[in-house]
């Protein structure tokens, strides 16, 4: 990989939390040395993952490809009904690295009409590169999910921690969605935080004040994984 693509990717790392609630981890975050504070506002995360016929990104993701995509449509707010402002987006990973790249699609219904063509109608109406349209053509919807999602950021500005909880998987085909089989996992919390490359060395400083184990995780293996 060249510098000038290294520079586009950052630091993504995560911490699976089983042994605290929210509150007593956001009390760790606030009294981290880095002096986080709190931005934007929680909010509900919401994504629709894609993956090809043979599940190609869930079998990368789970034996450990350094070099792979993850592909999803992410949006705001309920999860159900009118989708207003979705986007998306491509998790490109490098090893302990990730960058991200976004494109905003035309809003769609979310509810038991929801199919696999309607999806390829939303792709072909959005602005997006024909190479990603006909790409897109390989894969179908393998997962919905949900989250409550906090937003911390380091006096410094350089370091971000996110906070989710409350998940909620639900199973989604290309078609006859009803969404009634979901499994709730409010026994976990992902704390991630991200950052530069050239702001690694500190990056020790902030997380040997967090008592918790770093681990690989993805919500997308996690969630398909339940499902069986």
């Amino acid at each position: 990989m060249k510098n000038n693509d290294l520079k586009r990717f950052r630091y993504e790392r995560k911490f699976v939390i089983s042994e605290l609630n929210s509150y007593e981890i956001e009390h760790l975050i606030r009294h981290n040395p880095a002096i986080f504070s709190e931005i934007f506002y929680e909010r509900m995360v919401n994504n629709i993952y894609l993956d090809s016929i043979d599940l190609k990104n869930y079998n990368e993701n789970l034996i450990g490809i350094s070099n792979r995509i993850k592909i999803r449509i992410r949006w705001y707010g309920g999860v159900f009904g009118i989708i207003k402002k979705p986007v998306l987006e491509l998790k490109v990973k490098n090893n302990e690295l990730g960058r991200k790249l976004s494109f905003p699609l035309k809003g769609f219904i979310l509810d038991k009409k929801f199919s696999l063509n309607l999806l390829q109608k939303v792709f072909s109406k959005s602005n997006l590169p024909k190479w990603l349209v006909e790409r897109l053509k390989l894969y179908s919807p393998s997962l919905l999910n949900s989250y409550k999602r906090k937003y911390f950021i380091s006096a410094n500005k350089k370091y971000r921690i996110t906070l989710d909880k409350d998940q909620i998987f639900y199973k989604i085909k290309n078609r006859n969605n009803f969404f009634k089989e979901k499994i709730t996992n409010k026994k976990i919390c992902i704390l991630e935080i991200k950052y530069a490359l050239e702001d690694y060395k500190r990056a020790a400083n902030i997380t040997r004040y967090f008592p918790f184990r770093l681990i690989a995780n993805s919500k997308y293996v996690n969630g398909m994984d339940l499902f069986g």
